[in-house]
């Protein structure tokens, strides 16, 4: 049964990760007799739906493309009812304390979590105008005299473990095809694509993976596993080229982005190295 709205189909995941994660189901909170509590856009069965849960489910739509509306407002207290509905009868159901369901509910509020945290440590630690300019001249002065931008196209395989990594790349070395093993293996969203990542500069890729992406020619794997934080990867140089640098105003926001995931990347490594971790 199709209960999500055409306008709603791209938008209807996130407003249900987000209502798990913000508790929408806040205590049983009755309306008031005189009307709706202070703050709240709606209640079903007594569970209030507040208006901070629609300002935060309006930001998403907008962030989506959605055009801001009065209709885009009901839509959004609509999605809410709907999910809350549903939720509820889950509840009714016996549903909530599935082993299924309380796997799900850890690995949001985990996911949530750790968005939250790289945001607020982001807030805290911004990218400035200053900083994008540095990096743009850093980058200028490295071109050399011919003052060229390097660009490589390149494609990935992410897997959980080393031993996995080996086994992808040991099916590689035999023959079998790159964008194969990346369908059949990969964790990455572009597994379906064949790992396919497009063109990247080597400041907007993680710096291990940069150390290995300069060392290979076209048409090369990476000799070896690279290991991150959180998977392990194969990269394969498809193609290489050099390209005009473009202006500082063109630059800003791939710079600004670049700068950013090696805020974070040095962020979370130095978390793991204050961290006890085991891997069975």
């Amino acid at each position: 049964m199709k209960f999500v709205t055409h306008l709603f189909k791209s938008i209807a995941a996130p407003i249900v990760t987000v209502s798990l994660l913000l508790g929408l189901f806040v205590g049983s909170a009755v309306a008031q007799q005189s009307g709706l509590p202070i703050n709240a856009a709606a209640s079903v069965n007594g569970a209030i739906i507040t208006n901070d849960m629609v300002e935060q489910g309006i930001k998403m739509a907008l962030s989506q493309g959605q055009k801001d509306s009065p209709e885009l407002r009901k839509a959004v207290i609509q999605k809410y009812i709907e999910v809350m509905l549903l939720s509820q009868r889950a509840e009714k159901d016996g549903l909530a304390n599935s082993e299924k369901a309380n796997t799900q509910l850890i690995l949001i509020r985990q996911n949530y979590l750790a968005d939250l945290e790289l945001a607020t440590f982001m807030a805290q630690n911004p990218i400035t105008d200053a900083d994008v300019q540095a990096e743009y001249n850093k980058e200028l002065g490295s071109l050399g005299p011919q003052g060229m931008i390097v660009e490589y196209k390149i494609s990935d395989i992410a897997v959980a473990s080393e031993a996995d990594a080996q086994a992808a790349l040991a099916r590689i070395k035999k023959g079998e095809p790159f964008d194969k093993v990346a369908k059949s293996v990969s964790l990455a969203p572009n597994k379906d694509q064949g790992g396919a990542a497009g063109w990247v500069q080597i400041g907007q890729v993680p710096p291990p993976i940069a150390a290995v992406l300069t060392n290979l020619a076209k048409g090369q794997v990476s000799p070896a596993p690279i290991q991150m934080q959180q998977a392990w990867y194969l990269v394969k140089l498809e193609d290489k080229k050099s390209t005009k640098p473009p202006t500082f105003e063109q630059a800003k926001p791939a710079i600004r982005n670049g700068l950013a995931q090696r805020k974070q990347f040095e962020f979370l490594s130095q978390i793991a190295k204050e961290s006890k971790i085991v891997i069975q």
